[in-house]
């Protein structure tokens, strides 16, 4: 029976990525810790939203973390029709939604400060802004571009291979490093325009302004993973090309045909045929075989009976 069976393995295992986000987590635990305190006992809202930002930040980390670990404990697991592959893709969505709830605290806790403001002691928050800042860039340099490294390279279907890479999982813990470097950044120009210019209030306006960029790249995430969770199709124009390679052949009719995600890099597909010279279903995929985004392929063939 294996030449009739396949994997339905459509993990992508980032080792890279994985490695670095502990490193990351780490680092971002530490800064956490201190910003916060720094935050609390100099005054700053800019650098207490640089903290609690980290804060969820090292939560989306972990979340990263164990949908990695998740996904390859149950690589082979029948509970899971079409394997783990979009475990990484639903913990991209939970880092976006957790993007978008500090967003929101940030705007109301800076909506806040502006009208009801407090005294700084802008040097030590400088320092320790600073400090937050350093650690960010340390990060980026360590998330940028791994979100694109695949080690996963595995054999589909009946003849694909292939890896894209679009790791949804790193992806948002690096948006989430980006917009701690940002907060970070955007905290240092307010204090310092607040130490020399006594623009106080540009403190809360930073946060403000932090909150919609940060809104912005979470909405941008949960548009690209939320489609896939939902199964989404493939475009319309690549879904027509099958269905006519198909019906150029013969007399062949696709009469149902359904092809979605089955994780961030791979589609499924279920086609119905009716024909009056039905052939074996390998026949068909042959005929496929061009089209190397399905990566699991399923052809159901239906002899047309002439009604009398």
């Amino acid at each position: 029976m294996q030449q009739w069976q396949h994997s339905h393995d459509f993990v992508s295992i980032n080792h890279k990525g994985e490695q670095r986000t502990r490193w990351v987590l780490g680092l971002t635990v530490v800064t956490m810790v201190a910003e916060i305190t720094a935050g609390t006992l100099f005054g700053s809202m800019a650098l207490l939203a640089d903290g609690w930002h980290m804060g969820t930040h090292a939560a989306a980390f972990l979340i990263t973390l164990f949908a990695y670990r998740y996904a390859r404990k149950h690589t082979n697991n029948p509970t899971f029709s079409f394997g783990t592959g979009k475990v990484s893709v639903l913990g991209g969505f939970t880092s976006a939604i957790a993007l978008g709830l500090v967003a929101l605290l940030m705007l109301v806790e800076s909506l806040d400060r502006l009208l009801n403001p407090q005294t700084i002691q802008f040097n030590e928050a400088i320092l320790v802004a600073v400090i937050g800042l350093l650690v960010n860039i340390v990060s980026v340099f360590l998330l940028h571009g791994s979100h694109h490294d695949d080690h996963g390279h595995h054999e589909h279907s009946h003849n694909h291979g292939h890896s894209h890479g679009h790791d949804h999982n790193l992806r948002a813990a690096y948006f989430h490093v980006l917009a701690d470097a940002l907060t970070s950044l955007l905290a240092i120009v307010a204090l310092l325009f607040g130490k020399y210019l006594g623009y106080d209030w540009l403190d809360a306006i930073m946060g403000m302004v932090g909150a919609v960029i940060i809104t912005r790249w979470a909405w941008g995430l949960m548009k690209q993973t939320s489609p896939i969770l939902l199964d989404g199709s493939i475009d319309h124009e690549y879904q027509q090309k099958i269905v006519d390679t198909l019906e150029s052949n013969a007399d062949n009719k696709v009469s149902d045909i359904h092809i979605w995600k089955i994780s961030a890099d791979h589609y499924a597909a279920m086609i119905s045929l009716v024909t009056h010279q039905p052939k074996a279903a390998n026949e068909y995929k042959q005929l496929l075989k061009e089209f190397d985004k399905l990566s699991h392929l399923t052809i159901e063939v239906n002899p047309c009976q002439t009604a009398h």
